[in-house]
């Protein structure tokens, strides 16, 4: 497609140059007429067949308008009639991509994703470094985790500032900062092994350290800096040193000192809020519907301040009505943060997200929310990868551009922008939704994730086998892995993506019921059959495993540093060596050698641990130690 611009400004023009591949069109002077408008308000966009119009406000949204109009003509017929009017409703709609759980992204696919931002409309975006950026002088800050330096953040930030999107410091000043504290350099400024010790000058000397160096690659004089789930706040040395103190007054102290840094840096901040909640919660519950704020403690917040409401938890648009306007009583509206559920194991949960989101984000639209990001957290080793999230981006890019969202468009903008096939992508949670009545089982805190714990449970103790119990699981997984092998050969550039999925399948329709045929067969003393899973099915789920683990390498790396991928490896390097064990143990209890196989003979329970959801369910737990074994790990 040839296109010539009229009216480009400059600071389009490079812009326009880096989507000309994406976009697959050509800038030529018989190319088709667009004229280009700077406007204040609504984005619109009208074509014909003799040439278009394009009007737009900010920067971003003349990408968006530049996508909207190429999508268009490439689906017209022989006569050209477009006409598109958007309004934007949110002033900041990002991303936030957890680098800090292992899987840290490569800078060559953050920017792919910024391009794919670009097209959708999305502005804003934050990389969530806990102790994943470069400081100068603290060699141990962020050591063998594949921090990211100072010229890449400075190339993120130059890249996306080219489209308009504005790239904010998200780092942590409290609390979650397990990583940086764990060296011996940090002794003097840790109260818990995760949670700064406040009130000492050397700990605002390293948090300002932090500020300095995370917010000086970006042009953004916003930065987040934390502060939630700061459970024991001054309860470890800090109240070695200082006795009990109100946790409340220690919480503004600590939130002034801070903020008395980002002030003389010239930098507004912003935090998670749920520490005031939780502090003012009887139950220290975030989401306490009788939170009460006492009125001394809410004069003593600094008002400099933006207070970040995040849920990714609740269906129910009341609920986030109420809490928004909760928020509002702290002095200001909040900035919402909702999730793209990409933190529950080896599946994103889409289901998840698009309840959450749809309620979420319709509510802040009606209360005035102006201010909008999207989490993608990668909770215990970031096993589920980042492209993932597309789906969910395309969502809240649709929700920032309209009332209401129609399913329908928003399917074919994801295709346009992304060039992967919706229905394709929604393929990928399934491993997890094994039936439609347990993807309407969706508990407030933790989807279903068998995946997860089928795929890492011990074939010889079966944690989770009376979970799977009676469900068809491995005929399940096999038709799934014909559907995802299918969607596999169209599927383009995600190919990597979706062969993991249904290598997973491969695996998951044979050890998903291995367990359970394991101990049919010893109780039933089933000689023929023992012998058939040591011989033939453990060895094949051994070859299957080990190609799974290669084909989720591949992807790890093609998207990721290296650093992190040693866990996974640790994982499933544990898994094979208990495939080997459980053949060798087989073996030496068929020939005789071993009179009994003593964890056969042990009766196996529910999974009663925490989140486990009822028995009745297929279960939710996303803690790997708690998966392989129920010894220490």
């Amino acid at each position: 497609m040839k296109l010539r611009f009229h009216g480009l400004s400059a600071d389009l023009e490079q812009g326009v140059r880096l989507l000309e591949d994406k976009l697959g069109f050509r800038q030529s002077e018989d190319g088709y007429p667009i004229s280009v408008r700077h406007r204040a308000g609504r984005i619109e966009v009208c074509a014909e067949t003799k040439g278009a119009e394009l009007q737009y406000d900010r920067k971003i949204h003349f990408f968006r308008g530049l996508g909207l109009l190429i999508e268009a003509l490439r689906n017209a017929g022989e006569t050209v009639a477009v006409d598109i009017c958007e309004e934007p409703q949110f002033d900041f709609n990002g991303m936030m991509f957890d680098v800090s759980r292992n899987a840290v992204v490569s800078l060559d696919n953050i920017k792919q994703f910024i391009l794919n931002m670009a097209v959708m409309g999305l502005n804003g975006f934050m990389l969530y470094t806990e102790d994943t950026f470069s400081i100068d002088d603290n060699e141990y800050f962020g050591y063998m985790r594949g921090k990211y330096s100072f010229n890449e953040m400075k190339a993120l930030d130059d890249l996306a500032d080219t489209f308009g999107i504005e790239v904010v410091p998200c780092i942590q000043t409290l609390g979650h900062v397990e990583h940086a504290l764990k060296w011996n350099n940090a002794t003097d400024i840790r109260d818990t092994h995760d949670i700064f010790l406040v009130g000492e000058p050397e700990t605002y000397a390293f948090i300002e350290q932090m500020i300095r160096h995370a917010s000086a690659p970006l042009r953004s004089k916003r930065i987040h800096i934390g502060m939630d789930e700061a459970h024991a706040l001054g309860l470890g040395q800090y109240l070695r040193k200082n006795g009990v103190q109100p946790r409340f007054e220690i919480m503004n102290a600590h939130l002034r000192s801070v903020l008395r840094i980002t002030e003389a840096l010239g930098l507004k901040p912003m935090i998670w809020s749920d520490m005031y909640f939780r502090l003012g919660s009887k139950t220290g519950d975030y989401y306490d519907q009788s939170v009460d704020f006492p009125d001394n403690v809410v004069a003593g917040i600094p008002d400099n301040v933006s207070f970040v409401y995040w849920d990714y938890y609740h269906h129910d648009a009341d609920h986030y009505a109420r809490f928004i306007r909760k928020h509002q009583t702290l002095g200001s509206v909040p900035v919402f943060a909702g999730g793209i559920w990409t933190w529950n194991g080896l599946c994103p949960s889409y289901r998840k997200t698009w309840l959450t989101s749809e309620a979420a984000l319709t509510v802040c639209k009606a209360e005035g929310v102006r201010e909008v990001f999207a989490t993608m957290w990668g909770d215990n080793g970031g096993e589920t990868n980042l492209l993932c999230a597309l789906p969910g981006m395309q969502l809240f890019a649709e929700h920032g551009y309209a009332r209401e969202v129609d399913g329908n468009k928003l399917a074919a903008r994801f295709s346009f922008c992304t060039g992967g096939r919706f229905d394709d992508f929604m393929l990928l949670e399934k491993p997890d939704l094994i039936s439609e009545e347990e993807g309407n089982r969706l508990t407030l805190y933790s989807p279903p994730n068998p995946s997860k714990f089928l795929l890492w449970q011990d074939p010889l103790l079966g944690l989770f086998d009376k979970h799977a119990e009676g469900r068809g699981l491995g005929a399940y997984y096999a038709e799934l892995e014909r559907a995802i092998e299918a969607a596999c050969e169209r599927s383009g550039i995600y190919e990597p993506l979706f062969r993991f999925y249904a290598r997973l399948c491969g695996v998951l329709k044979i050890k998903s019921e291995i367990g359970l045929r394991l101990k049919q067969a010893y109780d039933g003393v089933l000689s023929d059959e023992l012998r058939q899973l040591a011989d033939e099915v453990l060895p094949d789920l051994h070859m299957r495993l080990t190609a799974l683990r290669a084909t989720h390498r591949e992807l790890w790396m093609g998207t990721c540093k290296p650093f992190g991928w040693e866990v996974l490896d640790i994982r499933y390097g544990g898994a094979l060596a208990r495939l080997d064990t459980a053949i060798e143990r087989l073996a030496g209890y068929l020939s005789g050698r071993l009179e009994r196989l003593e964890e056969l003979e042990e009766c196996r329970l529910y999974f009663d641990g925490p989140r486990s959801n009822e028995w009745h369910s297929i279960g939710s737990i996303n803690a790997y130690n708690r998966i392989a074994t129920a010894g220490n790990l």
